[in-house]
């Protein structure tokens, strides 16, 4: 039973320079899109009740209230759900946040990205650093209770030393989660085809993380997974459904979704969407064995690891068997650890994951 749900919003003010995402300056699309995003969700939507609702973007918080609340209405919930919503410092003020919070959401996720005023404007943000301190403030006096602060590292002309200060700075603001993302430069972004100037290689980046990991240790937060860090037990329950590679729907413009064992993806072009919302672009049947191997690339990246008992119950194999032989070259050289019943990567495990995963794919 599918009990967790994504719902992509793709509309932004303005496009970020790094920004690859699918998402467009075009907000007067928006009557549309809904009209088509609703015709998809009930088509697909079974009833279930719902444990994680997600809004991504773009900038959801772009839309109205009334907008929302039609979407959030849609889906039965359970008692205790977790509804998470993206916004921008800039597109908000309290009275938006106090009728978030009266319509049912009870996560943020606000994309800071930096404190530096100069890194923000060299990189297309239409934020400032006051505008992330002052929403920070203004939800928790609309009564919000769990926070994520998005950080990107690595930006141009970025220091180790500016990056510890970002994160100390939100560690002040009493927040419950943070969220950190090294910076990618991919094809479809600004700085793809113009290049910037002083951004940090692979060495510096892994630098930075290393310092954020020190950093939030000391201030208390739990290095739950491997971008993402939570005080007092507020871990994603949505992103944690899928680490721990469950099934969700996914529902909007290019929202990839995971039901009765398929993997699906909508289509990113948005007027094709609009047109036709109610069939996935694309759907694959995963093979056992592709499910074991996503299994293993979602669980190592979980700071726990990957529970054998589970993971042996689940694909009836001898995990330390079939694998033994990599297990046992990665014990050896410290990038993975045995804990228990759980294997988990090393911090410096973490740093070349991509090579130590690949070795578990046939």
């Amino acid at each position: 039973m599918v009990k967790n749900v994504y719902i992509h919003i793709p509309f932004c003010k303005q496009k970020c320079k790094y920004c690859s995402f699918v998402s467009f300056p075009c907000i007067e699309k928006k009557s549309g899109y809904l009209d088509a995003l609703k015709k998809e969700i009930k088509s697909k939507y079974k009833g279930e009740k719902i444990e994680t609702l997600y809004f991504g973007g773009g900038t959801p918080s772009l839309l109205e209230i009334h907008e929302v609340e039609d979407l959030v209405n849609i889906f039965n919930r359970e008692d205790f759900y977790e509804t998470t919503f993206e916004l921008n410092p800039e597109t908000v003020d309290e009275k938006y946040l106090k009728s978030l919070h009266k319509i049912g959401i009870n996560r943020l996720s606000i994309g800071c990205q930096s404190f530096d005023d100069e890194i923000l404007k060299n990189i297309g943000r239409i934020h400032n650093s006051k505008q992330v301190i002052n929403v920070v403030k203004l939800a928790k006096s609309a009564g919000f209770e769990n926070i994520n602060l998005d950080f990107i590292y690595g930006l141009p002309n970025q220091s180790c030393e500016s990056f510890v200060n970002d994160l100390k700075l939100a560690a002040e603001l009493d927040i419950q989660h943070i969220s950190l993302y090294g910076l990618k430069i991919e094809e479809g972004c600004f700085f793809y085809k113009n290049p910037p100037k002083n951004i940090a290689d692979s060495d510096l980046q892994a630098d930075m993380y290393l310092d954020a990991i020190k950093t939030l240790f000391e201030k208390n937060f739990e290095h739950y997974e491997i971008s993402n860090f939570s005080k007092n037990g507020c871990n994603s329950k949505h992103n944690t459904n899928y680490w721990d590679n469950n099934s969700y729907y996914g529902f909007g413009l290019a929202a990839h979704g995971y039901t009765d064992g398929y993997r699906y993806s909508n289509s990113a072009v948005l007027e094709d969407y609009i047109q036709n919302p109610c069939e996935p672009f694309y759907s694959h049947k995963l093979t056992k064995q592709e499910q074991l191997e996503e299994e293993i690339f979602l669980g190592f990246r979980k700071m726990k690891g990957i529970d054998l008992i589970n993971i042996n119950s689940k694909y009836d194999i001898d995990f330390e068997k079939k694998y033994s032989t990599i297990l046992s070259k990665y014990l050896k050289s410290g990038h993975i650890l045995k804990d228990g019943n759980f294997y988990k990567l090393s911090i410096e495990g973490v740093l070349v994951s991509n090579i130590i995963l690949a070795d578990f794919l046939e």
